[in-house]
């Protein structure tokens, strides 16, 4: 979209043209004049509806006859037409030399209210022409000359057009606030948004962005709002929003609010990619300084891309305005091959698009895949390392199982051996019948069946399991040792007899290991304790793990997730667990972790 107003754009309605062609076919015009005025209507009413093609065809038409009929004002209004034309497809040089030759047929005819209207189209045409090719001080002076003929005429709307590019001018040249006089004096028009309301947006837009370019900013970004607003919500459609919206991203993006950013310049983006033109250039450029990496780059190539493509169109479409002023003979085989191009262009430009979206699909599901592998490797890993410490631990409690098993063996096979054998001994004594003999053997005789129970209970306790089920405590407590040892810290390990691990999965059991095992770390990392307490309970068939340390604790809320928390999150995940952590400075830190015993 241009800031610029050339023309009052017209919805697309071809009524009129049917019309035109239905007159031409049916030979109801056979005078010369008027066949060359409706050749001129006929580009007219193309202009309007974007159909440039067309319009230059029959604007060519309308030419040739008027000029052989040396109808000098009907040559003027159509040399616009073409001028206009040109200047649409950035033939600014061509547009100039066209808008000349009008003005100079026009200087010499008779003074007229049609004259001068066409007249002041070419001063404003002429405007825009020497404001692209970047002479500002001609552009502005021949808008002024188009703005002095409208207020003659009490053309309200094209004096505000005018006004409107030369504020826009003034802009490009710098000089604030004279723009910013010219946008006010459109703009002081309290009816002007229920009039227009898409050349209020546009004003407003061009009023606000002359106030970012000139560094004030305080009714910034609330006028580009108002504008976006007023564009969407009134204006036939979305087109006018898009240098709005561009402009709202490049303000955002001053101000480092990334996201804002973002979002206007993709709404940019997403509007201007149904017109396919200089809009979307912007937008893709713009996207590309605002994001970053990969991102950045695949806009910059769209870019690039865009460009190049961009170009060729123009210069295609320049040298076929030439072929058609020279060759109208030619101008319907020139539009079918023009067609082809354009189709073949399409058709590439979809085979790319999907060829690299299948691309990255396929690079995105390898990345997945290596990514799951790697997931699946480590918890097989993890599930060796609690078997391995799993069978340490079993290895250790049978070496002493045997152990007490051989010392139970001993004492029952060898001391209580011969402890009876003694006590028979003295049995056979007691046939002494004297009172005193008799006593005192069986004095030392109930002191030995003492001692042989007394033995026999040590030797069934000895022989006992005592250990059953507290294999993956004893690890925790291992762990627990070994670490508070190195990191300098006491601790109270308290567990519940209720709580039955060998129902608890490995991977839990592991998760919990290494979640105790990073707890410690962090203790011993950041939190200046000296005593840990961990207590392991059952809650409604849940295993709730809580760590309480004495520490210098921290804000919750302001702390940043590194990467041990977040180790920590993904593993409670895994085990559909949940985790509770609080904490204030110099009170210590509790996290409360609650997971079920049997997973889903």
């Amino acid at each position: 979209m241009s800031c610029f107003i050339n023309l009052v754009q017209a919805q697309i309605d071809l009524s009129k043209v049917d019309s035109i062609h239905k007159n031409i076919s049916n030979f109801k015009i056979v005078d010369s004049t008027k066949l060359a005025e409706a050749y001129y209507d006929l580009g007219h009413e193309y202009r309007l509806n974007y159909l440039t093609d067309s319009s230059y065809y029959y604007y060519n038409k309308a030419e040739k006859i008027s000029r052989k009929l040396n109808r000098k004002l009907l040559l003027a209004k159509t040399l616009y037409g073409i001028s206009a034309i040109q200047s649409d497809e950035k033939d600014y040089t061509g547009a100039e030399v066209t808008s000349f030759e009008a003005i100079s047929l026009l200087e010499n005819f008779k003074v007229s209210y049609e004259a001068d209207i066409c007249k002041s189209h070419v001063y404003n045409n002429l405007g825009i022409s020497f404001n692209e090719l970047g002479q500002f001080d001609k552009s502005i002076e021949y808008h002024k000359k188009a703005l002095q003929l409208r207020k003659k005429l009490n053309d309200k709307n094209r004096v505000d057009n005018s006004l409107n590019n030369i504020g826009f001018v003034y802009k490009n040249l710098k000089q604030f606030d004279i723009a910013l006089g010219f946008f006010n004096q459109i703009l002081a028009n309290v009816n002007l948004i229920k009039e227009r309301p898409s050349f209020y947006a546009l004003v407003l837009d061009n009023y606000a962005n002359t106030l970012y370019e000139s560094g004030k900013l305080t009714k910034l970004p609330d006028l580009y709002l108002k504008a976006l607003s007023v564009s969407e919500n009134f204006s036939v459609n979305n087109y006018n929003s898009i240098i709005i919206n561009r402009h709202l991203a490049e303000y955002y993006h001053d101000k480092n609010q990334k996201d804002s950013a973002l979002y206007y310049a993709y709404k940019a983006k997403d509007i201007s990619e149904q017109y396919y033109n200089d809009d979307l250039l912007k937008s893709l450029k713009l996207l590309s300084e605002i994001e970053e990496g990969k991102a950045s780059a695949k806009h910059l190539n769209a870019y690039v891309k865009l460009s190049d493509s961009l170009i060729k169109v123009e210069r295609s479409t320049r040298d076929k305005l030439a072929r058609i002023r020279f060759e109208t003979n030619q101008i319907e085989q020139e539009n079918v091959q023009i067609a082809r191009e354009r189709m073949w262009l399409l058709i590439i430009s979809i085979v790319v698009i999907i060829t690299s979206v299948l691309i990255y699909i396929v690079i995105n599901q390898r990345n997945k895949n290596k990514e799951l592998k790697f997931v699946q490797q480590q918890q097989e890993a993890n599930e060796e390392i609690y078997n391995l410490m799993l069978s340490q631990n079993e290895g250790i409690e049978e070496a002493r199982t045997l152990e007490k098993q051989r010392i139970s063996e001993e004492l029952h096979d060898g001391v209580l051996g011969r402890l009876f054998g003694t006590r028979l001994s003295l049995d056979s004594l007691n046939m002494n019948n004297s009172d005193e003999a008799i006593k005192t053997r069986s004095q030392y005789i109930s002191e030995l069946k003492t001692i042989e129970e007394d033995i026999r209970k040590v030797s069934h306790e000895l022989n006992t399991d005592f250990v059953s089920g507290s294999g993956f405590i004893d690890i925790i407590k291992t762990l627990v040792e070994n670490q508070t040892t190195v990191y300098n810290l006491d601790y109270n390990l308290n567990h519940e007899d209720v709580i039955s691990w060998d129902k608890v999965s490995n991977k839990t059991k592991i998760h919990f290991y290494r979640i105790v095992q990073e707890s410690l770390h962090n203790i011993y990392k950041h939190a200046n304790a000296t005593l840990v307490n961990i207590d392991f309970k059952l809650k409604n068939d849940k295993i709730c793990l809580t760590l309480n340390d004495n520490g210098s604790g921290f804000d919750v809320n302001k702390t940043k997730s590194g990467i041990g928390l977040k180790n920590m999150n993904s593993r409670i995940n895994e085990i559909e667990g949940t985790i509770h952590i609080t904490s204030t400075k110099e009170s210590g830190t509790t996290v409360t972790i609650e997971a079920p015993i049997a997973l889903h």
